[in-house]
């Protein structure tokens, strides 16, 4: 526990870090990769930038006169944040693994990106965005999505060490 001491004692920074780190990996898979976001990778980008919000506004309330009363709860709001985007990203991979249906908005297309559809595009055409039950990339049996869930399930269970550490502390 020692090792997780200082991570915990400044968790809200950790998560603001954090969060900060899986968008910007998420937009790295989609710049350099190649990989285009579906409608629930988009859903899963705006729960970490809730997290980043929450984090950064939580570490100045802390800080203000009466603030650290408010340390542990802020760790149990970001715990449910981080809940949240596991549930999200469990959904995903779900649709992935045809566990069960995705959104009807994302559903298999079966079509790239081609001249025609670019032409189509450049003439005021719709374009559907990429399909959200199927994974382009996975990494150990487990899609984007699958990896996901497991690190924002594993943020919630430190958020929830970050929250009784600071019960300890009072």
């Amino acid at each position: 526990m020692t090792v997780l001491r200082p991570f915990l004692d400044r968790w809200r920074l950790v998560a603001v870090v954090v969060s900060a780190a899986m968008l910007a990996t998420a937009h790295a898979f989609e710049t350099f990769g190649g990989y285009a976001p579906c409608t629930l990778c988009l859903r899963q980008r705006e729960v970490y930038w809730t997290i980043l919000a929450l984090g950064a506004a939580f570490m100045v309330l802390v800080r203000l006169p009466g603030g650290p009363r408010w340390r542990e709860a802020t760790c149990w709001v970001l715990g449910l944040a981080f809940l949240a985007g596991a549930a999200v990203a469990v959904y995903h991979a779900g649709a992935e693994w045809k566990f069960w249906p995705g959104p009807a908005a994302c559903a298999s297309a079966g079509t790239g990106v081609d001249a025609g559809a670019l032409s189509d595009f450049l003439a005021g055409a719709k374009i559907r965005p990429p399909a959200c039950d199927e994974a382009p990339w996975v990494f150990a049996g487990l899609s984007m999505a699958g990896w996901n869930a497991v690190i924002s399930f594993g943020l919630a269970a430190f958020s929830v060490l970050a929250a009784l550490r600071e019960r300890s502390k009072r």
